[in-house]
């Protein structure tokens, strides 16, 4: 039995720790104020973010958009390349502790929670 899979999330800006296991950054922009050594980053999945224009556009008027932001943001999710870092997410997250890392303030209010959503998917033909 495969083990379950853990996904933690972080902004950039708090200290790494050793419990992050592996540290993904998840936006499509290098954090301001960062370096690559303060951030600690394992891998840069920036095929899995929304596209500029679609942050953009969201960013405009967050709360009147996020139901059509996630439908969108899911389209954006729809290709092969897109499924070929979720599936590497989740075996990465299925062998050790993952973490999310990103530099948005609110997180939770952010393209996250979709992301999340969307690797606890399992997509039939996964795991070859």
């Amino acid at each position: 039995m495969a083990a379950q899979p853990r996904y933690r999330v972080k902004r950039v800006y708090d200290a790494p720790d050793a419990d992050d296991g592996r540290r993904v950054l998840v936006d499509r922009l290098w954090p301001r104020g960062i370096s690559k050594q303060q951030a600690a980053i394992d891998h840069w999945a920036k095929e899995v973010t929304p596209s500029t224009e679609l942050r953009r556009w969201y960013h405009a008027d967050p709360e009147a958009r996020r139901a059509e932001f996630e439908t969108r943001y899911r389209l954006e999710l729809d290709n092969d390349t897109a499924r070929d870092v979720l599936a590497r997410l989740r075996r990465e997250a299925a062998a050790g502790p993952l973490t999310l890392v990103t530099a948005v303030k609110e997180p939770e209010h952010s393209h996250v929670p979709v992301l999340l959503g969307e690797l606890a998917e399992s997509p039939a033909g996964e795991g070859r």
